[in-house]
């Protein structure tokens, strides 16, 4: 026994290393070496009671270990380790139990790869068992003093470096993420401690990432049960998040509960790290409870729970769910603003927001196409191959708007739905101006062209908080109001208006138009031709009617007349929003004696961005028999008195201008001399 005992304490173990470097190769499938020494140290646990205490144990000690690596990848090795060893007990391996107290491995390192087909490394083709082994492993702790991980993944896009260090003390969990952290189970075993340190630097998704953090020990991963400590604070590319919390089952990624903070220059930049479709926005920031089921049957959910946030300088606050499933990932949500600005809500309607991602990468390929050859309308392609990459129901409700300081908006309810490329808002309804505005929109990009349709409905829009700046109209009482019905096909807004088939109907009583109004309004055009009409002073309108036909793109009005307290004016002529010119004439009526001194119709030509405006040489045909021409226009007068509010006793200007212009048409008397 003494010949026995002196043998084991003085063996050199190195001589066992190709047994035991041949065994684990084949075990793991894997080129496996201890290159370098191999010793093995006898111990007593003072630890153990009784005659257990005079058991040595093993202490094995392993230096320069190497895993071999797929025979594809580009690393030499796997993983490697400078020095691994552990302290093994002896009595158990009786009863077929490994029971390992503590391994303390220095410096490990792995180098984890995966091809753009799929082929990982971290994936090891292990020998067919028949049973099950009878042994069981049992290890109390692990421990190491700083490890290295690098990722090269060419599906994630990825090339990061990995750095763990020990924390040198563990950190409690309520240290970090905040006393004010409340678990979504509340049945579930309090966290266990912070115990590593941990630093990223790279690229994921193919942008600058950059980060740190802190993690449980090792062994709490591999307790399903055990809430895993996690915290983070990475930056990718313009966007940033910080979480705090917990992951359920780490090794099968079971659920997470972070309190999770994220910013970003645009949730457009979301997009290639998460694929939720989301739109070029201003800057924003949110802060609320994120709750992950990421082994859901039908496909991992994740819930961001009472979240508050801005866009911009508008503020937000909800709860959204992001749902993976089949046949397209979903965003569903409800959103509450106490003050949003349309310059923030924009980008939720197609229109550029001038800021964020979009702003700073103009020479991007998702830059906003600029109009070219002096045309104005939009010409920004509609990002329909997103649409088809998730499904959405949103809904948002705001109290206040901000559009224009001096025209505020109110009560905002909007609801988003995407569903297999088709894009609905129903409804878009706010106040404003003390009235109302109704609008649907139905956009199908699931085939090519995008086709549209749009409808609008403005009610009572008084005309005075719709021109606050002008002194003369806060005197009025007067309305608008108005309905838009068009549909369309094209990937911008250009192409929609170019192909554009509807009406376009609108009501205005009781205003004051004026050479200083149109410079207010930023209208050049309709500066010249007032100041011809009614030179400087500013001229009341009784009515204006407009009842204007939409084909092909092209413009038509039926009725478009102002009735005004000097002269009735009629508007004939085409828009043609395919190439963005306007031929119209602007023929103005005398009323009763008084003097009116423009005697020839005005005309505007030309484009959209650059018209012509001038008069006629000479007077019209038929001229003196503007009347008539309106009797002519019973039918489309018909159609225009449904905008009067019913629901008002206050009489309407434009009632008695509709009505005239239902009445038969009568022949003007012979011209004297013919």
């Amino acid at each position: 026994m003494a010949v026995f005992v002196v043998v084991i304490a003085t063996f050199d173990w190195n001589r066992a290393k190709p047994m035991i470097n041949e065994r684990a190769s084949a075990a793991i499938g894997r080129p496996f070496a201890i290159n370098g020494d191999l010793s093995v140290q006898w111990q007593r646990q003072p630890g153990e009671g009784g005659w257990r205490a005079w058991v040595p144990w093993p202490r094995v000690i392993a230096n320069d270990i190497s895993v071999g690596n797929a025979p594809w990848a580009k690393a030499p090795h796997f993983a490697t380790l400078k020095r691994g060893e552990f302290s093994l007990a002896p009595l158990p391996l009786l009863r077929q139990r490994v029971v390992i107290r503590r391994i303390q491995l220095t410096e490990p390192a792995a180098d984890l790869e995966r091809l753009a087909d799929g082929r990982a490394n971290w994936v090891f083709t292990l020998p067919e068992t028949g049973e099950p082994s009878p042994w069981v492993l049992d290890i109390n702790e692990i421990g190491f003093d700083k490890g290295r991980v690098g990722l090269v993944d060419e599906v994630l896009k990825a090339d990061l470096t990995v750095l763990v260090d020990p924390l040198g003390k563990p950190v409690p969990f309520a240290d970090v993420a905040g006393a004010s952290f409340v678990p979504q189970d509340a049945s579930a075993p309090p966290p266990r401690d912070y115990v590593f340190g941990w630093k990223v630097d790279g690229k994921f998704k193919g942008l600058a990432t950059k980060g740190e953090g802190k993690v449980g020990g090792m062994l709490a991963l591999q307790d399903a049960s055990q809430p895993f400590p996690l915290q983070a604070d990475v930056a990718i590319g313009g966007t940033r998040a910080s979480v705090a919390g917990t992951l359920t089952d780490p090794v099968n990624l079971g659920a997470l509960d972070l309190h999770l903070k994220l910013s970003g220059a645009s949730m457009a930049q979301l997009y290639p790290l998460t694929g939720v479709t989301l739109p070029d926005t201003p800057p924003y920031s949110t802060d609320g409870h994120l709750v992950a089921k990421l082994q859901n049957p039908g496909g991992a959910v994740f819930d961001y729970k009472g979240f508050n946030g801005k866009v911009g300088n508008s503020d937000l606050h909800g709860d959204i769910t992001f749902a993976l499933g089949a046949p397209r990932p979903k965003l569903t949500g409800k959103l509450s603003s106490k003050l949003l600005r349309m310059a923030d809500l924009g980008p939720l309607i197609g229109v550029p927001s001038g800021g964020g991602a979009q702003a700073a990468t103009d020479k991007s390929k998702d830059a906003p196409a600029k109009p070219k050859g002096g045309k104005v309308l939009p010409t920004q392609a509609f990002r329909t191959d997103r649409w088809r990459d998730m499904d959405a129901d949103v809904s948002l409700e705001a109290a206040r708007i901000v559009h224009d300081s001096k025209l505020p908006l109110s009560n905002l309810s909007a609801h988003v739905v995407l569903q297999d490329g088709k894009l609905t808002v129903d409804p878009l309804r706010f106040g404003m101006a003390g009235g109302t505005m109704n609008a649907t929109a139905r956009l199908d990009g699931s085939g090519a062209p995008l086709t549209g349709r749009v409808e609008m409905h403005a009610r009572r829009l008084r005309l005075k908080e719709l021109f606050p700046a002008t002194e003369a109209m806060q005197k009025t009482l007067g309305e608008l109001n108005g309905d838009l019905a068009i549909s369309g096909a094209g990937n911008s807004v250009a192409a929609l208006l170019g192909t554009a088939t509807g009406d376009v109907k609108m009501l205005v009583n009781d205003g004051v138009i004026s050479r200083s109004l149109m410079e207010i309004a930023g209208l050049n055009v309709g500066n010249y031709v007032v100041s011809k009409l009614f030179g400087d002073d500013e001229v009341k309108i009784n009515c204006g009617a407009a009842d204007l036909a939409m084909k092909n793109g092209v413009m038509t009005p039926r009725v478009f007349v102002f009735d005004t307290e000097n002269a009735l004016i009629n508007i004939t002529g085409t828009a043609n929003f395919k190439d963005e010119t306007v031929d119209m004439d602007i023929s103005p009526e005398s009323k009763g004696f008084r003097i009116f001194s423009l005697r020839s119709p005005l005309y505007v030509r030309g484009t959209f961005g650059s018209p012509d405006v001038g008069v006629h040489v000479a007077p019209l045909a038929a001229r003196g028999a503007g009347m008539v021409a309106l009797g002519v226009l019973l039918t489309p007068a018909a159609g225009l008195l449904a905008l009067i509010a019913p629901s008002t006793t206050d009489e309407n200007a434009c009632g008695p201008l509709l009505e005239e212009m239902r009445k038969p048409p009568k022949a003007p008397a012979p011209a004297k001399g013919k």
